[in-house]
């Protein structure tokens, strides 16, 4: 049986829990064995992670690694050693530079950038805000870690889509509930936040955003009924976050490893080989249609 490696961020988040759930899945459906290891956040940890299975008799190498990078650009030297060994390297959620390199000199490997259109995340977050706020307003906007693709991506289609009329601020997490917490407690304690009131707080997932919540509930109790935006949108997640009133609105994000996992199995069974980047697509929950004006909640 084929193995692949899959490599996550961490083991707390619940759209961290969902990619390695959907890994699992689908490889038993597709007859490949899948490990899958958390980083528990750390660069150094996920470097150590995959060098430990790229550095074994040939026999025992996965057919492929996913991974979804702790650092973006922090893993080109884990890549070349990968594809170097025979290895196929798919980067979920990220762009990077040196996959062009890596596909010219292994045209034989599976090796892709697969993972959710970022931009249209923040692009529809940012008609989401504008739903909610027709006459503009301000914006804050608590991020993923600072170098992630995903948080620059979705901050630049938010500012895209809001346009004219919002001011917009951002303050960076690593994707769990308690750093959006510790970002907007950061944040309160800065002369700068007294001049800047926010009218919307988007989360760039759910989970930041019910961190951001729960400390302005406390600290700002007068901000405590703003609405919250959020990002994942699972079933038990963001949807029932949503159904309950805790957010507004959330965007659903479909889990990257099981279309990665058919990527290789593909290439197993036909050397089939993918595309450069292979683009997932995000859909607002509610609908766009759907989202109410703050005067009508």
């Amino acid at each position: 049986m084929p193995k692949v490696v899959v490599g996550l961020l961490n083991a707390v988040q619940e759209f961290q829990q969902v990619q390695a759930k959907d890994a699992r899945e689908t490889g038993a459906r597709l007859g490949i064995e899948v490990e899958v290891v958390f980083a528990d956040g750390h660069a150094v940890v996920q470097i150590q992670q995959l060098f430990r299975h790229i550095h074994v008799p040939e026999a025992e190498r996965p057919a492929a690694i996913v991974v979804e990078a702790a650092t973006a650009e922090g893993l080109e030297r884990v890549a070349r050693n990968a594809v170097n060994a025979g290895i196929g390297w798919i980067l979920v959620n990220a762009r990077v530079s040196y996959v062009d390199a890596l596909r010219a000199d292994h045209p034989d490997l599976p090796i892709t950038l697969l993972g959710t259109d970022n931009a249209e995340v923040g692009r529809l977050q940012g008609r989401q805000c504008r739903a909610l706020l027709p006459k503009g307003g301000n914006v804050l906007c608590v991020q993923g870690p600072a170098d992630s693709t995903a948080t620059q991506e979705r901050f630049t289609g938010l500012k895209e889509a809001l346009g004219k009329g919002f001011e917009v601020r951002g303050l960076n997490g690593d994707w769990t509930e308690a750093s959006g917490e510790r970002a907007i407690g950061s944040w309160l304690r800065l002369k700068t936040a007294e001049a800047f009131r926010p009218d919307v707080v988007v989360g760039q997932n759910d989970s930041m955003a019910a961190g951001a919540r729960k400390a302005l509930r406390e600290q700002r109790r007068e901000w405590g009924e703003l609405p919250f935006l959020g990002c994942d949108g699972l079933l038990e997640g963001g949807q029932r976050l949503v159904a309950e009133g805790v957010l507004a609105a959330t965007v659903v994000t479909p889990s990257n490893t099981g279309p990665a996992l058919e990527v290789v199995a593909r290439w197993l069974r036909a050397k089939d080989l993918p595309p450069r980047e292979v683009r997932l697509a995000p859909r607002s929950h509610p609908p766009e249609a759907q989202v109410r004006p703050r005067t009508a909640r």
